[in-house]
């Protein structure tokens, strides 16, 4: 079978996103988590359609090849799961260092992961230019907007 290991890796990644809900989303905060689970949607959805658009990323072996050539694994389960979990342990009381080292861990996490599926897979391939810092950086831009979007929403229940 062509790409078995990049097929076991997606839907390893997809147990492995089931895994965290179940584990680290206490019930009384799954409606929280889903707002920022839905908020990173439209967010990957839109950069992850750019970067494919301008020839920047390409995700060879993914699911849906003939509905979008976006990797429909890591734009709309991994970075969606790992933002909502990214917002219900937001360290709000903590200082604006470990805030900063917060945003820094979780897009490191991330931009590690992609790296070494550059280096050793078929699943994401950058082009013309795309480097693991632009990664590292939109990944930690997206996760400063949800986290926008996350206190907005929310703001309500924090006053009361």
């Amino acid at each position: 079978m062509r790409h078995k290991k990049d097929k076991s890796i997606l839907v390893s990644t997809w147990i492995i996103s089931l895994l965290l809900w179940l584990l680290f989303v206490p019930r009384e905060k799954f409606r929280e988590a889903q707002v920022s689970f839905l908020f990173k949607h439209i967010i990957t959805w839109l950069f992850g359609l750019l970067v494919v658009k301008f020839n920047l990323i390409e995700y060879p072996v993914r699911f849906f090849k003939r509905v979008n050539k976006t990797s429909f694994t890591f734009e709309y389960m991994v970075y969606p799961t790992l933002c909502a979990l990214f917002n219900l342990y937001y360290p709000d009381r903590k200082n604006n260092f470990i805030k900063g080292l917060y945003y820094i861990l979780h897009s490191s996490l991330i931009t590690v992961f992609e790296v070494y599926a550059v280096k050793y897979t078929k699943l994401i391939r950058y082009k013309n230019g795309w480097k693991w810092y632009w990664s590292f950086t939109t990944i930690m831009l997206t996760y400063y907007v949800s986290r926008l979007y996350h206190k907005w929403f929310f703001k309500e229940k924090a006053k009361n």
